[in-house]
C-alpha cells in the first residue's frame, strides 16, 4: 500500500523563532535560539541544515510514500516558496500550504500573492506558545476578530485550514474557542495538527478536545506522536493506543497520517513513524488504508 504523508517540512535554511528567540542553524544538525539554548534540531542525515524535496523523495521512496503535504510552522521558519517550488517541480508528490503572520501590515497583500496569484491552496497556523504565533504575540482568542478574519479568508478562497494549537495546558490550547470558529465556518475544512499533541500522561485531555471537535468539517493528523509520548520506544504504545481511542471519537475516516520529517527523524527512522500506525494490532486492514492514505488522498489530493 502506497502511503501520504500529511505533515511533512522543507528547510532551505533555518530561520525560525520560538519563545526563545530567533533560532538559527550551528552546524553539525544543531540549532541555537538567542537564550543561547543549543539542541541537536535535525539528524545527521541533514547535517548541512538544509532539506531538500530531493532529500525527501528519496525518504519517501525508500518507505513507500506516494505523496507528502508540505507545511509550514515558525520553528524552522516559513518555507512558503521553496514548498511552492517543489510543488511545482514534483505536482503528483507535492502540496504546499503556506503560512503568514495574520498581524503583518501588509498582510492583504501577502494573502493576495500566495494564495491568489500563485494559487496555493493550503493555509497554515503554527499558534503555540512554544514556537508559535502566542510565543512572540501573546495569547489571543481563536474565535476573535483577527483569526475570525483568516478563517472567512479561508473560507473565500476555497483553502483547507490546518491549525497547530500546541499542547494541552497551554494558552493556546483552546479547544472550545476553536470548536465555535468550526461552527462559524461549516464551509471551510479544517484540519487540526499533532491530534492535539498530547504527552503520555494527557490522553484524557486528547479525549475530551477530540469530543468537542469532532465535527463534519474537522480532520485530526498524526504527526509526531511518537515524539510526543517519549521516552516510550517503538512501537510506541501509547501512541497506538491514541489513535485507537481518537478513531472511537472522532472516527477513522478523520484522522490521517504524519511524520513531522524531519525533526522527528532525529529520534527514529522513518520506517518507525509509519510503522506505528501501519503494524498497530488493533487496526483493522481497511482502517489502515484510511488513515496511512485514503483520507488525505481525498482532502489534500482531490482523489
Amino acid at each position: 500500500m502506497k502511503i501520504i504523508d500529511a505533515h511533512v517540512h522543507l528547510v532551505e535554511t533555518v530561520a525560525g523563532i520560538g519563545a526563545e528567540g530567533e533560532l538559527r542553524f550551528t552546524g553539525g544538525g544543531f540549532a541555537r535560539y538567542a537564550t543561547g539554548r543549543t539542541f541537536r534540531l535535525l539528524p545527521q542525515r541533514f547535517a548541512t541544515g538544509r532539506v531538500t524535496p530531493e532529500d525527501v523523495l528519496a525518504l519517501m521512496d525508500e518507505n513507500g510514500v506516494e505523496k507528502a503535504v508540505l507545511l509550514q510552522g515558525n520553528y524552522l521558519g516559513f518555507q512558503n516558496l521553496y514548498s511552492f517550488e517543489a510543488q511545482r517541480k514534483y505536482p503528483d508528490r507535492f502540496k504546499a500550504a503556506a503560512s503568514y503572520d495574520p498581524f503583518s501590515r501588509m498582510k492583504e497583500d501577502i494573502r493576495r500573492h500566495l494564495f491568489e496569484e500563485l494559487g496555493i491552496s493550503v493555509v497554515k497556523f503554527e499558534l503555540s506558545t512554544g514556537s508559535g504565533l502566542m510565543c512572540n504575540h501573546g495569547a489571543f482568542p481563536l474565535d476573535g476578530e483577527m483569526m475570525e478574519a483568516e478563517y472567512r479568508y479561508a473560507q473565500e478562497h476555497g483553502l483547507i485550514c490546518v491549525l497547530d494549537i500546541g499542547r494541552p495546558g497551554t494558552a493556546s490550547f483552546q479547544v472550545e474557542a476553536l470548536r465555535r470558529a468550526i461552527l462559524h465556518h461549516p464551509g471551510l475544512r479544517f484540519v487540526i495538527c499533532h491530534l492535539l499533541a498530547p504527552d503520555r500522561d494527557a490522553e484524557e485531555a486528547m479525549k475530551a478536545g477530540l469530543a468537542r471537535l469532532t465535527l463534519p468539517n474537522v480532520w485530526f493528523d498524526l504527526a509526531a506522536l511518537p515524539h510526543n509520548v517519549r521516552p516510550e520506544e517503538y512501537p510506541y504504545e501509547t501512541a497506538q493506543r491514541f489513535v485507537l481511542r481518537a478513531a472511537e471519537i472522532a472516527g477513522a475516516d478523520r484522522l490521517m497520517f504524519g511524520s513531522d520529517l524531519p525533526t522527528t527523524l532525529k529520534e527514529d527512522t522513518y520506517d518507525h513513524l509509519i510503522g506505528f500506525v501501519r503494524d498497530a494490532s488493533g487496526l483493522d486492514a481497511a482502517t489502515r488504508r484510511m488513515i496511512l492514505r485514503e483520507n488525505a488522498d481525498r482532502l489534500y489530493f482531490g482523489a
